[in-house]
């Protein structure tokens, strides 16, 4: 599977539809406004650049269970999500660290981020269930939306520096796996020759 080297697909899983809208909302890319440079710049023929903005594909989940199952056919389709945010509680369903140890299983790549208003959860009990700290980060509610964007540009561009790093890995090894096998074939042709010219009656 070829995956795309600038991955900015975003999975929100919250039984709160209403912050996955305040993400949407907060990673959109804006409308340029009419200000005082852009009409400066069409009185007097100047050039005002635009700064560029990443775009983000921001997909929903109401429970774990459906979060589970779009995370699945995104690889199926190999277009998968470089990283999610987890509420932790969504009942009547899993909770966020369950929907998380479900999603590794089956896409152990995908950064995550638990999203939680309430302070009594063990958190060295759930760092002991989800032992992909490198992949893991916490974000208490309510959030800023400088964070929110942080996390997105920060945790996208870390899936995608991995997953790239893998398939050069994976490529590197299947080269080193080709050339064994040439060497392993010069190596059997060498001995085939040398035994013919030992055995002069093979050579009829």
């Amino acid at each position: 599977m070829t995956l795309n080297s600038d991955n900015r697909r975003l999975l929100v899983i919250d039984d709160n539809p209403a912050i996955f809208e305040d993400i949407r909302k907060i990673l959109q890319i804006p409308t340029p406004q009419k200000d005082f440079q852009s009409i400066r710049s069409e009185l007097f023929g100047e050039s005002v650049p635009i700064p560029l903005t990443m775009a983000f594909h921001i997909a929903y989940a109401d429970q774990g269970q459906q979060g589970l199952a779009m995370v699945q056919e995104a690889l199926q389709n190999g277009t998968p999500y470089a990283m999610a945010f987890v509420d932790m509680r969504m009942p009547p369903g899993w909770d966020g660290a369950e929907t998380i140890e479900h999603i590794w299983q089956v896409d152990p790549d995908i950064q995550m981020v638990i999203c939680t208003a309430y302070s009594d959860h063990d958190w060295e009990h759930l760092l002991k269930r989800l032992t992909q700290h490198d992949k893991l980060l916490i974000l208490r509610k309510p959030f800023d939306p400088i964070e929110i964007r942080q996390l997105a540009v920060s945790l996208t561009e870390r899936w995608n520096h991995h997953v790239q790093t893998k398939q050069q890995l994976n490529d590197i090894a299947a080269l080193q796996e080709e050339r064994a096998w040439e060497i392993q074939q010069t190596i059997q042709e060498l001995e085939q020759e040398a035994n013919r010219r030992d055995n002069p009656a093979n050579l009829h």
